[in-house]
């Protein structure tokens, strides 16, 4: 069994910043990339979850262009955990936060993706 889990989301005021943590255990052998991902529901089935910061394990990074300059993602190896700071934060960010990865699990040794449960970011004033 992998667990997933996020938190550090609330309420903040546009032009502030939040610090979200997801940290990923049980019978893992390794972890790949890992990534953020913000849910539209409205959309298009194919389009409802969009992948906006991801971090391979030897922290290459790669952002949508609206986070850019804004959203920074970084990793915990050894506690696989992925941190995602995010600074100038702005009414239209705010949303579900889903954190996912891609593991290898023991003893099966196979690779699949873990889904965690999300957490809420708010701004608003």
């Amino acid at each position: 069994q992998v667990q997933v889990v996020e938190s550090g989301g609330g309420l903040v005021q546009p032009g502030g910043s939040l610090r979200l943590s997801c940290a990923v255990s049980g019978d893992i052998h390794s972890v790949y990339l890992m990534a953020w991902y913000r849910q539209y529901p409205g959309r298009a089935p194919q389009d409802q979850r969009e992948r906006i910061a991801s971090i391979t394990s030897g922290g290459r990074t790669d952002y949508v262009d609206s986070v850019k300059g804004r959203f920074t993602i970084s990793r915990d190896n050894s506690n696989n955990t992925i941190f995602l700071d995010m600074t100038r934060l702005k009414p239209e960010d705010t949303n579900v936060y889903l954190c996912t990865a891609r593991a290898m699990v023991a003893p099966a040794m196979s690779a699949n993706w873990y889904w965690g449960q999300g957490t809420q970011v708010s701004v608003s004033s």
